[in-house]
């Protein structure tokens, strides 16, 4: 069950309506929006049917009550039927929109990030990309730099004036790029780390969170429902790839999945076609397939001298491949009938 409280409804309302919860034997988690306040309440079918007893409708502060089929409540589009716009700082991710995200995939140097944010730019991006922490399938492969990455990053962000997305690998890790990010990323190695989605949650910033490479869609809308029961619903989806038999890339891009999340939840998607495919050549043929399935936005691996990355390098964008891909932003928003956000 999810109960929408009315617009305005304030505190008092949210814990007399969390009391009446408890009563009936529930447990309610609170989800705050830009618009609107939602109550996710689990139970069985004895706590839902004396709530339903109790008429919540006739509240005052209570909008509507939704009962929800779907194990993922929060994040449903049973819940919400719109698509739900998740603002990055002052960019918008959303169904009215196409929105690239792009840069390094490692922080190295501050010469280095603000080289490939330059390029970023000149791409169309908004919002832009780096990972201070890199959790790596090799121990022996570069890490990230930590707190100094975050730093540098932040700096070169503010400095071509765009808001900044990168991944958090540890729960106690969390506050720490919060004070540094925009929108945090969940990677795909970590899409069921529970009490990394919980903390992140809580953290009051947008999160990415990446589809793991063998997760169901049930398994990543799940996932995503543990950062809504934490009261943030400024939740982006992104397709990532998924691992096949097929060994000439590096994962699979399910295109499917973008009218699947559509279908089902009200969160927005993007797809990642540098990390799915692993190669420089197939990145932009993905890129296009997956706007042309109603992706809200992409997620691009830029580097200044890919030859010389310390992570990523053969699939990151550079010279007539960043050319290119500026002409896709530049078409397809249009012909898709959507804006491409502004700088």
């Amino acid at each position: 069950m999810v109960i929408v409280l009315a617009p305005g409804a304030d505190e008092a309302v949210i814990e007399e309506i969390k009391q009446i919860v408890g009563e009936a034997g529930g447990e309610a988690f609170i989800s705050k929006g830009v618009s609107r306040t939602i109550i996710g309440v689990v139970g069985n079918a004895g706590v839902l049917e004396a709530l339903e007893a109790r008429d919540l409708t006739q509240h005052a502060g209570v909008h509507e009550v939704l009962r929800v089929t779907t194990p993922y409540k929060l994040v449903s589009k049973e819940n919400h039927a719109q698509t739900s716009t998740v603002m990055v700082g002052d960019v918008p991710i959303g169904p009215a929109t196409v929105t690239l995200i792009a840069g390094p995939c490692a922080v190295e140097t501050p010469e280095q990030t603000l080289a490939s944010a330059k390029l970023a730019v000149t791409a169309g991006a908004t919002i832009l990309r780096g990972g201070a922490y890199k959790p790596r399938t090799s121990p022996y492969a570069f890490q990230g730099l930590g707190v100094a990455g975050l730093k540098i990053l932040q700096e070169v962000g503010q400095e071509v004036g765009m808001p900044i997305v990168t991944e958090v690998i540890d729960a106690a890790d969390v506050d720490v790029v919060a004070q540094h990010a925009d929108m945090l990323q969940i990677g795909t190695r970590n899409m069921q780390n529970f009490s990394l989605l919980r903390a992140a949650g809580a953290a009051g910033k947008p999160v990415l969170l990446k589809r793991g490479l063998t997760s169901t869609y049930d398994e990543w809308f799940m996932a995503a429902e543990y950062i809504a029961q934490r009261g943030n619903l400024n939740i982006v989806l992104c397709e990532r790839g998924i691992r096949t038999f097929e060994p000439s890339v590096r994962n699979t891009l399910d295109v499917s999945a973008v009218p699947m999340v559509h279908g089902l939840t009200h969160l927005p998607v993007i797809v990642d076609p540098s990390h799915a495919a692993g190669r420089r050549d197939l990145v932009l043929p993905l890129a296009r397939a997956g706007l042309g399935a109603g992706a809200d936005g992409l997620i691009v691996d830029v580097h200044s001298s890919p030859e010389q990355a310390l992570c990523d390098g053969p699939q990151a964008l550079f010279g007539d491949s960043l050319t290119e891909l500026s002409q896709v932003m530049a078409t397809f928003p249009a012909l898709l009938g959507r804006a491409q956000p502004q700088r």
